[in-house]
């Protein structure tokens, strides 16, 4: 859990707070906490807490992380280019513009899901 908080906040920097981590990821509270608060004693994290808003805490990646951060883009890197081996660019497209359909359908029948049972 704390590669992919990695390189989760490498990825998503506008999502840099336990809150969005949590909501972003689908991920429970105790999951997050307790992951960062290991990445914080490794050092691969601060937490920074705003002076307007002291519950506002963001996570910043700190240079120690920046070795695992590139090793995990270059794992992702190869396994794109293994799992797209032998199609065209145009087939490539037409399957990022599907897997961004299917990723769009979810989430909007997720939060129909969510609102109805907020309504129950």
């Amino acid at each position: 859990m704390e590669y992919d908080i990695l390189m989760f906040l490498h990825n998503n920097p506008q999502h840099n707070t336990a809150a969005e981590i949590v909501k972003v990821r689908k991920s429970t509270k105790s999951h997050v906490s307790t992951s960062l608060k290991k990445l914080e004693n490794k050092g691969l994290v601060e937490r920074i807490q705003s002076e307007d808003n002291k519950k506002h805490i963001e996570i910043v990646l700190l240079d120690k992380a920046e070795l695992i951060v590139e090793a995990g883009i270059n794992a992702q890197k190869r396994f794109a280019q293994n799992v797209l081996r032998g199609l065209t660019e145009e087939e490539k497209h037409m399957c990022i513009k599907v897997f961004d359909k299917i990723c769009n359908n979810a989430e909007e029948y997720l939060r129909e899901y969510r609102d109805n049972a907020d309504e129950r």
